[in-house]
């Protein structure tokens, strides 16, 4: 069955999902959202670089795009540093009967960890619509629910499990978002948003609360760290110019605390550069970037995930992968009960799109 989809924000994952929906046998592209006035009235194609037109114009009319009652909705607005405007946006949908995909609003990546204030409203109006919500991507999300998923399966005593993210950013040009969050190009008189008290917990914290509660283990507390390498020499990339003596590099941790040790880790590096922050865990040698997941107990497992983009590009890569995460479980979405779910209630929601020329 063909699912009728609406695309809903058109920046960096937006572009790579409006790609995907387009091109994909299963879905049938009914709808854009843009914000920008100068997307509105665009054909789809026009906004994800594809030649031929849809026929499908961007529009920011929210009522007509609800009139068109689709099956579901693509949600990959930056909502993060502006909740009360996009929860009230998702209530709409939802309230509406239209099923959400969204690698938007990460604090809800596992609903019983948000803050009420956020689940709430939106367990309301799936409750009034009889509609779904999901909220994943590639980390949070993927990284963090079905490599550790997978690992465990390999596992029996468990000391630890950790999960990394050991990533080159510098080809991600995204310098107004995640630049400004993680501190980089910054000195050491700026408080990047990502190291004030709570906002990691806020991010990251439901992947590690998810694992504890599929492990059966209650947490005595999450804990936080956050870390900044300043380089020697100054530096251009395609994200940004990185002065000397500003941040060029950054680690973070949340340990998931329980019988007196970290059981469940996130991990971040994240540099600008390969060799800045040298001393800090990195990918392996050929590579810009790895999602990897470590059991340590016995047996110990490891496994480890590299994503290319079309462009041959690992952090383009990463952004098509956050959209697939969503898109890919559009069906099992639209057959589930109403509610807000995490990977927990999912079955594996793998692509069927098989290349057949």
């Amino acid at each position: 069955m063909t699912l009728r989809v609406v695309q809903w924000g058109t920046g960096n994952v937006g572009f790579h999902s409006l790609r995907h929906l387009i091109r994909h046998p299963d879905f049938e592209l009914v709808g854009v959202h843009a914000h920008s006035p100068d997307k509105v009235g665009k054909d789809a194609a026009r906004l994800c670089g594809i030649a031929d037109d849809t026929g499908v114009l961007a529009t920011n009319d929210v009522d007509a795009l609800l009139a068109l009652k689709p099956d579901a909705v693509v949600y990959t607005v930056k909502g993060e540093t502006r909740p009360q405007e996009v929860i009230p946006e998702l209530e709409r949908i939802l309230s509406a009967g239209i099923n959400v995909a969204s690698t938007s609003m990460i604090h809800l990546v596992y609903p019983p960890f948000a803050a009420e204030r956020m689940r709430d409203p939106l367990a309301k109006a799936c409750e009034k619509g009889r509609s779904t919500l999901y909220v994943s991507g590639m980390d949070p999300g993927f990284s963090g629910d079905v490599l550790p998923l997978a690992a465990l399966q390999l596992a029996d005593q468990i000391d630890e499990v950790r999960v990394q993210e050991l990533c080159d950013y510098s080809t991600y040009e995204d310098p107004e978002f995640t630049g400004v969050s993680f501190g980089f190009g910054r000195d050491a008189d700026y408080t990047p948003p990502l190291a004030m008290p709570g906002v990691l917990r806020m991010g990251w914290g439901g992947m590690v609360q998810m694992m504890a509660d599929r492990l059966g283990i209650e947490l005595d507390e999450i804990r936080e760290s956050f870390e900044r390498h300043y380089t020697d020499d100054g530096f251009d990339t395609p994200m940004m110019r990185v002065p000397a003596g500003s941040c060029s590099a950054v680690r973070f941790q949340l340990e998931g605390m329980a019988h007196g040790r970290a059981v469940v880790v996130t991990e971040h590096v994240n540099r600008l550069a390969d060799g800045e922050a040298a001393h800090w865990p990195a990918p392996p040698v050929g590579r810009s970037g790895v999602h990897r997941c470590i059991v340590t107990g016995n047996p110990t497992v490891q496994l480890e995930c590299y994503v290319t983009g079309e462009d041959g590009d690992h952090n383009t890569g990463g952004v098509q992968a956050t959209a697939l995460r969503v898109i890919n479980a559009l069906p099992v979405l639209c057959a589930h009960a109403p509610g807000l779910l995490s990977t927990l209630d999912l079955p594996y929601t793998p692509s069927t799109n098989v290349v057949t020329n």
